[in-house]
């Protein structure tokens, strides 16, 4: 499988887990500490895009005004079709292209931009697990499957 291919299937799994997350956090009342996780989530990956597209930052800080749920949901749609669009116009070669880029607090640094792929997913990974988390805290009986085992099967049945 091409790089392409491989990271829009990814970022399906992407999509459709935070929607996962997203729903099991309306269910429980949506938190706030899990309002804000999901806006964290959700600014990195328009800050990540933005930095792999080269353009300026348009969000203050990685951690913004927390979002409301609505927001949140709306935002899942409009974060994967940009993705999409985004990876779509690349051809294999870019992958492999250094992207240099700035943090918010001014160091600069440089990844290969299917590198910077890879954390944008792992980052949305760990920080849905880290909203289960927080929902189980609060006291949610249960949550969604979000394994990519249990994505992939979804996707072949």
């Amino acid at each position: 499988m091409h790089m392409k291919a491989y990271f829009i299937k990814m970022f399906g799994y992407n999509r459709y887990t935070t929607e996962q997350i997203l729903q099991a956090m309306e269910t429980n009342g949506a938190p706030a500490v899990t309002l804000k996780l999901m806006t964290h989530l959700l600014a990195a990956e328009l800050i990540w895009l933005e930095r792999c597209t080269l353009v300026p930052p348009t969000l203050p800080s990685p951690w913004p005004q927390q979002f409301s749920l609505a927001q949140c949901k709306d935002l899942v749609a409009s974060r994967y079709g940009a993705w999409i669009d985004f990876l779509n116009g690349l051809t294999d070669a870019d992958f492999d292209k250094v992207i240099l880029y700035k943090t918010f607090s001014g160091d600069t640094f440089k990844n290969e931009l299917n590198e910077i792929i890879t954390h944008v997913i792992n980052h949305g990974t760990h920080t849905r697990a880290q909203i289960g988390q927080q929902l189980k805290f609060a006291g949610a009986e249960t949550l969604p499957t979000t394994d990519y085992s249990y994505y992939l099967r979804l996707l072949n049945s």
